[in-house]
């Protein structure tokens, strides 16, 4: 599926879905199914130095379960990313280290979390948010992505311009669009006045063309994904429905997706990124 290939953060992906950091992402026998089932990126659950038995959103085995996965992995041509976390700087870059030098093409550094939120506080403030990034950048040579917590208190263009300073090229953000939100999605007008309809949205606008953005947050399904895509997104990840349908939830989004772009005589998915339009 050609219309669907993109290219993430300087990454070429043959699919803009992936799996959210969590589900069916933090056990060998998961990842590899995800591995054989879905042609796209694979992105790790979220991990720290030693593992965490709590809270359970971020139980995982440790980092170094991850690096050999990802080594295995990267053996085998798949593309693999890795999500970080932990309790301080230091810990942050030691693992996001280890994981970059197992052959990660990208790290997440899940700055959104509530636990890391508590012990980082990276968004404390920009000068806060520009330490933690400083000191990581510093240290890996993947591609760097940061996920945005949902609701901030710093400005999405202030947060977004200290980002591509400092050389994350990816931004992950909230799909929060209204559940009623429309949109004709043969001409990508949506009804009323200019708005930030959604964090997505406004992370696109602010990055000026600079900043990929991936959406997180219900996409359950290829309408989800495409109204996603016209609101900016570069990349879209699923958390429910691969928790519902198990590994062929992201294989069916990215059919249904491509089946909307050449319903919508759109030879790309590149051709519908952020071209949302007002009516009103």
């Amino acid at each position: 599926m050609e219309r669907t290939s993109i290219r993430l953060g300087g990454i070429d992906l043959t699919s803009p879905v992936m799996n959210a950091s969590g589900p069916h992402s933090a056990e060998k026998g998961e990842i590899y199914e995800l591995s054989a089932r879905h042609r796209g990126a694979i992105l790790f659950k979220s991990c720290n130095v030693a593992g965490l038995d709590a809270p359970d959103n971020l139980k995982n085995r440790g980092v170094e379960h991850f690096a050999a996965l990802a080594r295995e992995l990267t053996e085998r041509g798949k593309t693999v990313f890795g999500s970080v976390v932990g309790t301080n700087d230091d810990e942050l870059v030691s693992v996001a280290r280890t994981l970059d030098q197992a052959g990660v093409k990208a790290l997440e550094l899940n700055l959104a979390d509530d636990y890391v939120q508590n012990s980082v506080g990276a968004f404390a403030s920009l000068d806060r948010l520009n330490e933690v990034l400083e000191r990581v950048r510093k240290e890996v040579k993947a591609v760097l992505a940061v996920k945005i917590p949902p609701k901030l208190s710093l400005d999405p263009r202030a947060i977004a311009d200290l980002l591509k300073r400092r050389g994350v090229a990816i931004a992950v953000c909230a799909n929060d669009l209204p559940r009623d939100f429309n949109v004709d999605l043969a001409t990508a007008v949506t009804p009323g006045g200019q708005r930030t309809v959604s964090q997505v949205y406004a992370f696109f606008q602010a990055g000026d063309g600079q900043l990929d953005v991936v959406a997180v947050g219900g996409i359950n399904g290829g309408r989800d994904a495409y109204l996603a895509h016209l609101t900016g997104a570069k990349a879209v990840q699923v958390g429910s429905a691969l928790i519902k349908e198990g590994a062929g939830a992201l294989g069916r989004i990215d059919r249904e997706l491509d089946g909307l772009l050449a319903e919508n005589g759109k030879n790309s998915v590149n051709e519908i990124i952020g071209t949302l339009r007002f009516q009103g």
